[in-house]
């Protein structure tokens, strides 16, 4: 890319992303995901490589050490 099309996100916090894709039309690109600014989309896959780093190591797929709580998945608490 070029350069940065775009000078704000319009989000607080979040700064434009300064090379999201190669394509050279980012809001294409946005339209065709259809799932907010690439920018979004870049932080909800960093966020969700996070989770799965985290689940690598809490292997939630394992049973329970113990047993739980008898009330413990009851709602309301």
């Amino acid at each position: 890319m070029a350069g940065v099309l775009k000078k704000t996100t319009g989000l607080v916090g979040l700064a434009v992303a300064q090379n999201p894709h190669e394509e050279q039309d980012v809001q294409k690109l946005e339209d065709k995901i259809n799932c907010g600014q690439l920018e979004e989309v870049i932080l909800q896959a960093e966020d969700e490589l996070s989770l799965a780093y985290k689940m690598v190591k809490w292997k939630p797929w394992e049973s329970l050490i113990e047993e739980a709580p008898h009330n413990q998945w009851k709602w309301p608490l």
